[in-house]
């Protein structure tokens, strides 16, 4: 027994290196960038992404050098690492700020290129930092996010980015947790009147997965009467408040687009689906007065928010470029995983939520 551990162990580091090894796990099929191509500046974002998770598995397998597997997946489309971003309680790296490096002009380069893209990784099960990863998974359902050290860090990396080079030079990037981070960097800049191109994918969605109700019939109605329970929440709300309009900041985020990325199998992200499907469908039924309030937040965040305690809903937002994965998903892992976006061969289904003021 003794001669085969080791050959366990190095099996299992095998299988774990070619899963954070681009030439095995990454989009090797975008041999020439056309920029212009939804498609390919995806896979680009969701790979530097990818680059994130990656940096922290290298510096806690402490891989460097030539050793180190990160590097490979910002080198390939002509990135470089700037510098990470550092969680300052675990010490683990959440994030990073890559520069893009322009190569010889040719046709496939024109169009919208960023300078800088800042990627926020997800939950990681490493030793060294899936503790504080899991709590800030327990903030996100909590809607507490805004007051963690992360998002603080990322906040302060992102406004002095944009501040050097402006807005339409930053895009934003992020999966599950990390996603969640940029969503709540994006919305504040939106906030501020910087609307940053964004790639956000799989992002948690914290309510009830109505989404995974088979029946429509059923479906619909259990949505309808969420929106009439918010609605009412919303008016009792403002009732208390004479000075108070929620509809403020909500309705400031309406020029900012970001791109959801998310997969029906998915829990986690499903109900973005919904969300945005519904209220095109009260609209419709000519009642958008009460989606219009019942949009804006959460049945917990109106409920903490009549209590006194302060809380940011994160996943709620006005307008959205959603993308939908239709291709089969036999596994959470997978629906939920960042490699599927990686893919040339996806069944996508892509529309535009505008939201009207």
């Amino acid at each position: 027994m003794s001669f085969q551990e080791p050959k366990l162990k190095q099996n299992k580091s095998e299988k774990l290196d070619k899963k954070n090894s681009f030439d095995y796990s990454g989009p090797v099929h975008l041999t020439i960038v056309d920029w212009q191509n939804a498609h390919h500046r995806r896979s680009i974002a969701a790979s530097l992404v990818s680059a994130t998770y990656i940096l922290e598995h290298d510096r806690q397998e402490n891989r460097q050098g030539c050793e180190a597997l990160a590097p490979q997946w910002w080198e390939f489309f002509n990135f470089q690492l700037l510098y990470p971003l550092i969680d300052s309680n675990d010490f683990s790296i959440f994030g990073a700020v890559y520069e893009y490096k322009p190569v010889a002009f040719n046709k496939y380069q024109t169009g919208i290129v960023p300078r800088y893209i800042i990627a926020f990784r997800g939950t990681t099960i490493k030793k060294q930092s899936v503790s504080q990863d899991l709590w800030l998974d327990l903030n996100i359902i909590k809607h507490g996010l805004h007051q963690s050290t992360r998002y603080n860090v990322a906040m302060e990396a992102v406004q002095n980015m944009v501040s050097a080079v402006g807005a339409s030079n930053v895009w934003l990037a992020g999966h599950s947790l990390g996603s969640s981070i940029a969503m709540l960097v994006g919305k504040n800049m939106a906030k501020t009147g910087n609307y940053l191109e964004s790639y956000l994918f799989n992002t948690p969605f914290i309510a009830a997965p109505i989404e995974k109700i088979q029946s429509e019939k059923v479906k619909r109605g259990a949505r309808f009467a969420g929106s009439l329970v918010k609605a009412g929440l919303t008016v009792a709300m403002k009732g208390s408040k004479e000075n108070r309009s929620p509809d403020d900041s909500f309705t400031a985020l309406a020029t900012w687009v970001p791109k959801l990325f998310v997969n029906p199998a998915d829990h986690i992200c499903c109900e973005y689906i919904g969300y945005f499907e519904h209220r095109d469908r009260m609209e419709y039924l000519g009642v958008s007065g009460i989606e219009r309030l019942a949009t804006q937040t959460s049945v917990t965040g109106l409920l903490k928010s009549a209590i006194g305690r302060e809380s940011e809903v994160i996943h709620v937002v006005p307008s959205a470029y959603v993308t939908i994965n239709r291709s089969p998903s036999p596994t959470f892992m997978e629906a939920h995983g960042l490699q599927q976006w990686l893919k040339d061969d996806l069944h996508l289904q892509s529309k535009v939520y505008q939201y009207r003021l």
